[in-house]
C-alpha cells in the first residue's frame, strides 16, 4: 500500500470525526447547555467556519517548509487532547474557546488534499478528486450515522472521544509514514528564494472568479444543514436521530453511486464542462425539499446529492487545472478561504432564517443562490464551453 493510500485514509478518518457532531450541535447544545437558540446555533456554525478560513491559510504556508506529515503528528495530537477536554466542559463561554482551539489545530489535515493531487499525475487529477469527494460524503454519512448513535445510546460527551481517536489515529498515521523506511517521500516544495508580499497570498484573476462563484455555491449547500435534522423530524413525525443522520447523508450515499457512474463513461474535455447541467439538477433538488413531505424531501436529496457531487468535483478539478502544482496547498487555501466565507454566511443566516421563518426557508435561500451561481459561472465559462457528454 503506497502512499496516497494512507492519506486518503487519513482522510476519510478526518471527515467521520467531523462529522459525528456536525448534524446534531442544536441537540448537544440543548442537552448540555440548555441552550435553545436558534441564532446562538448559528453564530456558532459560523465562528467554527470563520476559525477555520483563517487557520488553513496559515497551515498551507507553513506547508511550504515544513513537511506536511510533520505538520500533522504535531498538530492532530494537540487537535485530540483539546477534544477530549471538551467532553468534560460544562462551561459554555470555556466551550467555546476550547472548542474552537480545536478547529484550529485539526484544521491542517486539510493539507492532505492538495497533497494527494501534487503527488498525483495530472491526467488522474478528476478521478482522484472523484474519489476524494465520494470520501468525503462516505464520511459525512458514517459520522452523521454515528453521531445519532452515539446522542440516542450514549451521552453526547463521548462524541468527543470519538472525534478525539481520530484526531489521535491521523497523527499515529502520520507518523507511521514519516518513520516508514519502505515508504517512498515525495520531494517537499521549495519556496521561491525570492521574498513574497504577504499581498501575493491574495486570489486574483481566475482564481478570484471562481472563488466568489464557489462562496455562493457552499453558501447554498450549507444554509440547508444545520437545521435540516429538525425540519425532517418536524415533517415525518419521528425522533429517531439514527434515521435523522441516514436522510441526512443520503447526498453522500448518492455521491458513490455518482462515482461509480464517473468511472464507467467518458469524461469531460475538460473540467469547465458539465458544470452548467448539474447546478440546474442542485436547483431542482433544493426546490423538491422545500416542500414538507417526506417522499419529496427524500427524493430532493437523491437528486441534490447527484447534482451537488458532479457540481463540486468539477470546480475542484477546475481549480487545479488553472493552479501550478508547487503552489497547489496555497492556492486551495485561497478558495477554501471563500468557500468557509460562503458556509459561515449561510450559518448565520440559517440561525436568523428558522427564528423568523420556517424551516424550509432554508431551501428556497438555496435555490436562488444555486440560480445566482448558474448566472455567474456561464458568464466566466461560456466562451470555453462546447457541447459535450452530459452528466
Amino acid at each position: 500500500m503506497g502512499l496516497r493510500f494512507y492519506l486518503i485514509l487519513m482522510t476519510l478518518v478526518a471527515v467521520v470525526s467531523d462529522y459525528l457532531m456536525h448534524p446534531f450541535y442544536p441537540i448537544f447544545f440543548a442537552e448540555r447547555f440548555g441552550i435553545t437558540d436558534a441564532r446562538i446555533t448559528g453564530i456558532y456554525f459560523s465562528a467554527v467556519c470563520a476559525t477555520v478560513m483563517f487557520a488553513f491559510p496559515v497551515w498551507a504556508i507553513v506547508s511550504r517548509y515544513v513537511y506536511e506529515l510533520k505538520i500533522l503528528v504535531f498538530t492532530q495530537t494537540i487537535a485530540g487532547i483539546l477534544a477530549l477536554s471538551c467532553s468534560f466542559i460544562n462551561s459554555w463561554p470555556l466551550f467555546w474557546v476550547v472548542s474552537l482551539l480545536v478547529i484550529v489545530f485539526k484544521g491542517s489535515y486539510l493539507l492532505v488534499y492538495p497533497f494527494i493531487l501534487r503527488i498525483t499525475p495530472t491526467a488522474a487529477h478528476i478521478r482522484i478528486i472523484s474519489i476524494l469527494s465520494v470520501i468525503i460524503h462516505l464520511g459525512s454519512v458514517m459520522g452523521a450515522v454515528f453521531g445519532g448513535m452515539i446522542i440516542d445510546w450514549m451521552q453526547p460527551a463521548y462524541i468527543y472521544f470519538g472525534m478525539a481517536a481520530g484526531d489521535f489515529f491521523q497523527a499515529g498515521i502520520s507518523l507511521y509514514l514519516l518513520l516508514s523506511s519502505r515508504m517512498e517521500k515525495p520531494a517537499a516544495v521549495v519556496p521561491e528564494k525570492t521574498s513574497r508580499h504577504w499581498m501575493e497570498l491574495i486570489p486574483g484573476g481566475m482564481v478570484l472568479k471562481l472563488s466568489m462563484i464557489t462562496l455562493l455555491f457552499y453558501y447554498g449547500d450549507f444554509i440547508i444543514r444545520p437545521f435540516f435534522v429538525k425540519y425532517w423530524e418536524m415533517t415525518a413525525g419521528s425522533d429517531s436521530r439514527i434515521l435523522s443522520g441516514a436522510v441526512y447523508a443520503i447526498p453522500a450515499l448518492v455521491a458513490i453511486a455518482g462515482l461509480w457512474m464517473n468511472q464507467r463513461r467518458k469524461a469531460p474535455e475538460s473540467p469547465w464542462h458539465g458544470i452548467l447541467p448539474a447546478l440546474f439538477l442542485a436547483v431542482s433538488g433544493a426546490m423538491l425539499q422545500s416542500y414538507p413531505s417526506t417522499a419529496s424531501i427524500i427524493a430532493g436529496r437523491c437528486l441534490y446529492g447527484w447534482a451537488f457531487f458532479q457540481s463540486a468535483v468539477r470546480f475542484d478539478a477546475l481549480l487545479f487545472h488553472i493552479t501550478d502544482p508547487a503552489s497547489y496547498a496555497i492556492e486551495y487555501s485561497k478558495i477554501h478561504f471563500f468557500q468557509n466565507l460562503g458556509v459561515l454566511a449561510a450559518s448565520l443566516s440559517a440561525g436568523v432564517l428558522v427564528e423568523y421563518f420556517p424551516l424550509n426557508v432554508p431551501f428556497m435561500m438555496a435555490t436562488a443562490g444555486y440560480l445566482l451561481v448558474i448566472t455567474m459561472y456561464y458568464q466566466l465559462a461560456r466562451i470555453r464551453l462546447r457541447p459535450v457528454n452530459p452528466i
